[in-house]
């Protein structure tokens, strides 16, 4: 009897939260896309979430991203994941692209488009520009939100974060919404972004951005570096309000599945970002019904 209740107080939990996560997979190609215990772990990774952005996908047949999903699909009938995905940037020769895998049955996309930082008058910033979605979202407290996803160049790191200000001033006229999250890789900490350049980076001093994760949280997986590369900030009241207290966290997998230093920068030298946002109280009541039905049987 205890173990049906832990189970069902499990399934309970996992229901009434939208978990977003952020992951740099570190040159995500056909060379990765061909190793099979990577692509066990990255499916492991992935699935824990109900969206995922994936970064630095650097595959010009998409292979390896096709090859993911189907892995994520061969179970999952009833709980099929969809992808989007951006454009291949970079001004080198060595392209990246943006991707959301998302659960289909938990959230839709509404709109999407490719930033174009070549404005007149405007300088152009950004290396990759972000790939923008706009989510509606099924079950959760907020019904909609936008994601801002980014992955800097270290050494242009504190004046791209800056220009995500601009981002969100475009994106606000453009769609006419305050619930937008910015997450990605920002290479956000150490030597490439100094404590005293916080001060020119207007997502930072303006008080309507909420940071989620601190300066010294640690999102790489060497244990010779320690540094908050990877990082999700939040703007809009009501968006900002239906995050779960304590949810926004970096997740340890070298940890989680027992690995090896080695084995995991196998799959990345980063590790996935997340946070949680509140199922509605309609959901939650509906769940909790069908599991109360469970239980009397």
């Amino acid at each position: 009897m205890k173990l049906v209740t832990l189970l069902l107080a499990l399934c309970f939990s996992g229901a009434t939260s939208l978990r977003i996560c952020s992951f740099n997979v570190q040159i995500f190609g056909e060379a990765k896309g061909s190793k099979r215990e990577v692509m066990t772990l990255l499916h492991k990774i992935v699935s824990r979430c109900d969206i995922m952005l994936l970064m630095e996908i650097r595959d010009s047949k998409d292979v390896a991203i096709h090859a993911l999903m189907a892995k994520l699909n061969s179970f999952r009938k009833m709980n099929e994941f969809n992808l989007i995905i951006s454009e291949r940037l970079g001004r080198s020769m060595s392209k990246e692209q943006y991707a959301f895998i998302y659960r289909k049955n938990v959230v839709t996309v509404i709109d999407f488009y490719q930033y174009k930082d070549q404005q007149d008058g405007d300088v152009d910033v950004f290396s990759r520009e972000p790939f923008i979605v706009w989510f509606k979202s099924l079950n959760t407290e907020v019904k909609d939100f936008v994601i801002i996803p980014q992955h800097t160049v270290p050494e242009d790191a504190v004046r791209e974060i800056d220009e995500l200000y601009d981002v969100y001033l475009e994106v606000r006229q453009k769609w006419n919404t305050e619930n937008i999250i910015f997450m990605g890789d920002f290479n956000a900490g150490c030597s490439y972004v100094p404590k005293k350049y916080w001060k020119n980076i207007r997502l930072r001093t303006n008080p309507e951005f909420v940071w989620l994760l601190g300066d010294k949280t640690d999102t790489t997986v060497r244990s010779k570096t320690s540094c908050a590369y990877d990082r999700i900030v939040l703007h809009g009241k009501d968006l900002i309000s239906s995050v779960i207290p304590h949810s926004a966290t970096v997740f340890d997998f070298m940890r989680a599945y027992r690995l090896t230093e080695e084995q995991a920068l196998e799959v990345s030298d980063h590790y996935p970002v997340e946070f949680q946002l509140n199922k509605s109280n309609n959901f939650a009541r509906k769940t909790s019904r069908r599991q109360d039905g469970r239980n009397l049987e």
